[in-house]
């Protein structure tokens, strides 16, 4: 996990300009990643992306208000590796009373396992 938190912001400072950021954002930026032992294992896009989404999105410090909000139609799903898991995180964010997600267009095919109330 520590190599993905490393490599999402690694990612994040690469493209500052892009997401919108300042260049040194990072410096007034303190990340702490917490994973319980007994959690369950997250690797590969998944962990990747939603890292590199929370560090581009972090408050600005002082104010609370978020860095920098993407447009669906300018969001780079196209460039983000499918994720597994599909159908679960699906239902999990439903309970949770989300009720829009990103998705990368790979998963596209895997929509047909999620329950209709979750794909509608």
């Amino acid at each position: 996990m520590q190599e993905f938190a490393q490599a999402a912001m690694t990612y994040v400072r690469s493209r500052w300009k892009k997401l919108g950021l300042q260049r040194d954002f990072y410096r007034s930026l303190d990340i702490h990643v917490h994973v319980p032992e007994g959690a369950i294992p997250k690797d590969g896009p998944s962990a990747g992306i939603t890292m590199a989404t929370a560090i581009a999105s972090a408050p600005e410090p002082y104010s609370g208000a978020a860095r920098h909000r993407h447009d669906r139609r300018d969001h780079p799903a196209r460039q983000v590796l499918p994720i597994g898991g599909l159908k679960e995180k699906l239902l999990a964010a439903h309970r949770a009373g989300i009720m829009e997600v990103l998705l990368p267009a790979d998963n596209e095919k895997d929509l047909a396992d999620v329950p209709r109330i979750c794909a509608t």
